[in-house]
């Protein structure tokens, strides 16, 4: 069972949803639901539904309404009626106003000294406010629970920009600050935090115009000065030099060069889901394949591009280890200490950011779990022999298969890595003795390059090493 009154006033029970259309119904659940299970006299609630106009039949018509109210809760019985009035039991968690109040109560008090979880903490609260509380309404009880309400979503706003500023998101977070200041003008802390921000960034010209944006709507509207921390705020950005800006991670290891073939693969990366598995026997080129691609489209990925070998069939990597990585390369320098910390400080710092993040032959699900940004802004490409079907069936992972090369693409291939003046015939022999392997054709290429003899002997002999340890495929 659940109360939402941050946006339309609802009831969902189960799978279903009911929203109160009629403004005497919702401020019948909103009185009772403001009392948090304490009994409400019947004259507060004819006051509330009918004003203190005199109505002989106001009784009558509140129990009418009382009992369609009954009507969509779980358990009629929750709407009882006392000497002292009606009582709504309201259980913990179930009504959205209290949980948004826990949650950012919660991520303000931390905002400074836990700004990851703070973020984590204040995002979920925002998350559950899809409209102000009893827009409409005239009932003063109602009125101020939704005032106090409304003041405590601006300073959890605050709060949060004021974490990620922490974390380091000066650049992701000025375009919503500006809107926001905009939107708020009044708000000294809009400004501060707006001004911080693009002073963080290196932007002191644009710092310096948005404070004088504050100080002409301050004094237009209130006839007032910016506040002492206002003023401090532009003595700073006039008087220190902007911090360094972070270098954007570009990690990605070098091409591999020629990619034959592999065309309907290629079409599916460039479809760009947020988080795609490329799957394949060992040797089949899945790293070169994606390394390629985003090489290729790096302009996708302004943010930057994060790389991770995970060494899944070897001594694998610690997620905590690789999640370290990353928090460097993003510029954080304190590294929490626990894998869940890490990876919720890797979330907030990749949220909203155009990233890249290449997680190369993953041994399992378990392993990726925690290296996964949320949000669809980011793409994660993860590269496995195994099928990673947790990753599918949890988050949605769109799996490309890779099979090993058709022949001629195979031909084609060596060709274009030994050069055209190798003989169709040889090409294709060995094309079909490496059983179509990209990694088989390109050791087979280094090989033959490498080899003075005649050519039919420098055949046998690559074939035989290719078949044998310590250079063979097979193992891998």
């Amino acid at each position: 069972m659940e109360f939402r009154v941050l946006g339309p006033v609802a009831v969902r029970r189960g799978e279903r949803t009911e929203v109160l259309t009629g403004s005497l119904r919702r401020t019948l659940l909103g009185v009772l639901l403001a009392r948090r299970g304490r009994p409400v006299p019947v004259d507060v609630l004819t006051d509330a539904l009918w004003g203190e106009r005199p109505d002989p039949r106001a009784p009558k018509k509140l129990q009418l309404h009382v009992h369609r109210l009954r009507a969509i809760l779980d358990v009629p019985e929750r709407l009882s009626f006392g000497t002292a009035g009606y009582r709504l039991e309201v259980r913990p968690g179930e009504l959205d106003a209290d949980r948004f109040e826990a949650l950012a109560e919660a991520g303000i008090a931390t905002a400074r000294r836990e700004p990851q979880r703070a973020v984590e903490s204040l995002r979920a609260a925002l998350a559950l406010w899809q409209g102000n509380a009893f827009a409409e309404a005239e009932v003063p009880l109602l009125a101020d629970w939704a005032r106090r309400l409304a003041e405590l979503r601006l300073t959890a706003i605050e709060s949060l920009y004021q974490a990620e500023l922490e974390c380091g998101l000066h650049e992701a977070v000025i375009g919503e600050l500006t809107g926001l200041a905009r939107a708020h003008p009044l708000r000294e802390r809009l400004h501060e935090l707006l001004i911080t921000a693009l002073h963080r960034a290196g932007r002191q010209d644009e710092a310096l115009e948005a404070y004088r944006r504050a100080h002409g709507v301050l004094a237009a509207e209130l006839g007032l000065a910016p506040g002492p921390a206002l003023r401090g705020l532009r003595h700073r950005v006039l008087s220190e030099p902007a911090p360094v800006a972070s270098a954007v991670p570009a990690q990605l290891p070098a091409d591999a060069g020629a990619i034959t073939g592999r065309h309907a693969e290629l079409a599916e990366l460039d479809a760009a889901a947020p988080l795609s598995v490329v799957t394949g026997p060992a040797g089949a080129g899945k790293t070169a394949l994606v390394v390629h691609w985003a090489r290729q489209r790096r302009d996708r990925f302004p943010d930057g591009q994060l790389y991770a070998d995970l060494r899944g069939y070897g001594e694998p990597a610690e997620p905590a280890d690789v999640l370290a990585g990353f928090l460097r390369a993003l510029g954080v320098t304190a590294i929490p200490a626990e894998l869940e910390e890490r990876a919720a400080a890797f979330r907030t710092l990749a949220d909203r950011r155009r990233m890249l993040v290449l997680l190369d032959n993953a041994g399992s699900a378990e392993q990726v779990r925690p290296l996964l940004p949320a949000g669809s802004t980011c793409c994660t490409l993860v590269t496995s022999r195994d099928p990673l079907a947790g990753l599918v069936v949890r988050y949605g992972a769109h799996r490309i298969r890779l099979g090993r090369l058709p022949a001629p693409d195979a031909a084609g291939l060596l060709r274009e890595l030994l050069g055209g003046d190798t003989e169709a015939d040889t090409l294709a022999e060995l094309a079909e003795l490496c059983a179509g392997v990209p990694l088989a054709l390109r050791v087979v290429a280094e090989l033959v390059r490498h080899e003075t003899p005649d050519r039919a002997e420098v055949i046998r002999r690559t074939l035989a090493a290719v078949t044998a340890p310590p250079r063979s495929v097979r193992p891998a």
